[in-house]
């Protein structure tokens, strides 16, 4: 009962987030954006289709600058 007696009186306080924040170390972090994943070279017959619509796209008229 002293914490619920405490809490009546004071309130309940509640504090901010550490202020350090997520530190980014520069490493991938998901597969879709890895070398080999990007080109399909890693085997897999999807990424290997995906990589070749990537290339498509990168290809076209309206993706060129200018």
């Amino acid at each position: 009962m002293d914490d619920f007696d405490q809490i009546l009186e004071s309130g309940i306080v509640f504090k901010g987030a550490p202020k350090g924040g997520p530190k980014d170390d520069g490493k991938v972090k998901t597969k879709a954006k890895k070398k080999k994943y990007i080109t399909g070279a890693h085997g897999s017959g999807s990424a290997r289709q995906k990589a070749k619509y990537r290339e498509q796209r990168a290809n076209r008229r309206s993706q060129h600058k200018g």
